[in-house]
């Protein structure tokens, strides 16, 4: 028989619920341009997926084929986004979180956890974890990685058929060179984030796009 000492210990050891574990990750927070998009996934056990990870360390073919496989076999999932409007209302952290929250929302079933990659939570109504480098650790966080980083780059690719001067399809909204020459260029287009500093820089010196 344990000791009163040790009943708190034993406890704390595993205070997990059993039930659906969600994983909850995100794209876009670095980019100056566009939408963060945010996904969460309950993935089943009984499907199991190959060849999950971080979403960056898999080719874009690889990540397309994953994305149409993750939608097919996990329990459920959601995609969600803040707006630029938000992210210039709110700050990028801000909005990350709750285009975090927006698709643990959407989920058709609720979870009894979820998981987050980073070092930050969103306010959710279940128990959450957030783990670093999670989306390389976590099965359901690097399915979650996955459809938001393919959903980000089809919306990039449809934006550079809108604004094809700045290259949206090669660079996806980072601050490369090539993006930062052409702010200076063509100003900023409606999709640009007001709030960070290369883009503020930008709509100084040029008009911005209609």
């Amino acid at each position: 028989m344990p000791s009163k000492k040790s009943w708190p210990k034993q406890v704390l050891l595993d205070w997990h619920t059993p039930g659906l574990v969600a994983g909850v990750d995100e794209a876009g927070r670095g980019p100056l341009a566009g939408p963060v998009v945010a996904a969460a996934v309950i993935l089943d056990e009984l499907q199991p997926i190959a060849g999950l990870a971080d979403s960056k360390a898999l080719s874009p073919r690889r990540r397309e084929r994953l994305f149409d496989e993750i939608r097919a076999k996990a329990l459920c999932c959601s995609i969600a986004e803040a707006s630029v409007e938000e992210i210039d209302r709110l700050n990028i952290l801000q909005a990350t979180l709750l285009a975090m929250r927006r698709a643990v929302q959407g989920l058709r079933l609720k979870p009894t956890l979820a998981l987050v990659d980073g070092n930050r939570l969103p306010q959710l109504d279940m128990p959450a974890e957030a783990i670093v480098k999670g989306d390389a650790r976590v099965a359901a966080i690097s399915a979650a990685s996955i459809l938001a980083k393919v959903t980000r780059d089809r919306w990039c690719a449809e934006l550079h058929g809108q604004y094809p001067q700045y290259g949206f399809a090669g660079h996806k909204g980072y601050g490369t060179a090539e993006h930062l020459a052409a702010l200076q260029t063509h100003g900023a287009c409606p999709q640009h984030r007001r709030s960070f500093a290369p883009v503020a820089r930008a709509l100084q010196a040029a008009p911005a796009q209609p």
